[in-house]
């Protein structure tokens, strides 16, 4: 990542910085999806207070745009349901297959279901994965009902002793109204089995502050109440992490670095600032 380093070694006084520069600064930074608002504010510090002091004040205004929420996954009951949403296109279900590997690797049983059921590819991926990983995954007839099939998935997972529930979702929802009346139907649905406990919204970080447009959409939409940032190995346009727990205050839990199934971790905000500094 390291987008900031050139930011940083101005400030630090490393190279000569005319009126140009800053300029050239700006424009890298606003490219990195920092957002206007906080472009703004980092340059203001770093004219202000040159040197390491900058440096560290720097550090404390990237820390303070990121949420204080927890980033654990919730779990208050013995199984727990979890919808993951998003659109099309931004790696999701290919999120849940990652997030129940990582969830069973620290030994926990989970079910999946393929809600997901206007999209066959997705259907199929998922089953895909399920067979590759030895999870169990519930289905159902192509174009049928995503809530019957969460259900469905609710009810395997309560039967299998399972510990969690990922639920990858529809992700063709075009209006506010449609994404209200699909995920609240499922919803519904769901928690006369057991509680949704996480609703994780996934984000390709690549799409700039069209991903922030995106999250600030499902957010109204319904209760988000975590991030899945996909893409973010090696992208000159990382900032849109803190753009969205900037504008939002939805903690990023997960992020995802490449295709492997490894290739997933939880976000780790003191690793993610030194990266951007680096």
């Amino acid at each position: 990542m390291g987008f900031l380093s050139r930011f940083i070694a101005t400030v630090r006084g490393t190279s000569t910085a005319s009126s140009l520069d800053w300029a050239e600064l700006e424009k890298e930074l606003l490219a990195s999806d920092l957002g206007p608002a906080l472009v703004a504010q980092l340059l203001e510090t770093a004219k202000k207070e040159r040197g390491d002091d900058a440096v560290a004040a720097i550090t404390r205004i990237l820390n303070e745009q990121l949420s204080s929420k927890s980033r654990e996954l919730s779990q208050t009951t013995a199984m727990s349901v979890l919808l993951v949403v998003g659109v099309n296109g931004t790696g999701k279900t290919t999120s849940v297959a990652k997030l129940a590997t990582h969830l069973t690797s620290r030994g926990e049983k989970v079910v999946l279901g393929a809600a997901d059921t206007f999209r066959a590819a997705a259907v199929d991926q998922l089953k895909t994965w399920g067979e590759r990983l030895q999870i169990p995954v519930v289905s159902g007839k192509e174009n049928g009902d995503p809530a019957a099939v969460a259900f469905d998935a609710a009810k395997s997972g309560a039967e299998l002793g399972a510990q969690r529930v990922l639920i990858d979702t529809a992700g063709r929802l075009h209006t506010k109204s449609d994404l209200m009346d699909e995920l609240g139907k499922v919803k519904r649905v769901v928690e006369k089995v057991a509680p949704v406990t996480e609703v994780l919204l996934v984000i390709d970080a690549t799409t700039g502050q069209n991903g922030l447009a995106q999250a600030k959409v499902f957010s109204e939409a319904v209760a988000v109440t975590g991030l899945i940032l996909t893409k973010l190995d090696g992208s000159a346009r990382g900032g849109i992490a803190l753009a969205v727990e900037r504008e939002l205050d939805i903690p990023i839990k997960f992020v995802g670095t490449g295709e492997a199934a490894q290739d997933f971790a939880p976000f780790d905000p003191t690793s993610y600032i030194a990266g951007l500094l680096s």
